[in-house]
């Protein structure tokens, strides 16, 4: 098992890992958009929070020796399952081909007070 950090997502804000990687799988924590320079929430809509949220997840996949090419789970938690459209559009541009499997949950309240919040399993070399 090895345990992964990376200067390039926000830092763990609690007693968790960005990412752990075991058995030739990474399975990466929820991200937030938090912007990993400021570690502060970044403005705007549900559409500019996902992108931030898959680039915060591109990062850690990164250093997990991983991509997006090879995630085979996410869950989205979306604090209104009436964005869920304009979450999907963003979320299909990282995911273009050969999407992962995927559920997507609308929660009563996420970390910060966001609108959304992904988590993701990934296979590793």
């Amino acid at each position: 098992m090895k345990i992964i950090s990376t200067p390039n997502a926000p830092a763990a804000i609690g007693p968790y890992s960005q990412a752990v990687v075991s058995n030739g799988f990474a399975f990466l924590s929820g991200q937030i958009p938090l912007d990993p320079a400021t570690g502060q929430l970044i403005d705007g809509d549900v559409a500019a929070q996902t992108e931030r949220v898959l680039e915060n997840l591109k990062a850690v996949l990164e250093s997990c020796g991983s991509s997006l090419d090879r995630v085979v789970k996410t869950t989205v938690y979306l604090k209104d399952l009436g964005e869920f459209a304009r979450m999907n559009e963003v979320y299909a541009r990282y995911f273009p081909k050969n999407p992962p499997a995927r559920a997507t949950v609308e929660a009563a309240r996420l970390p910060r007070d966001v609108r959304v919040e992904i988590d993701c399993i990934s296979s590793v070399d």
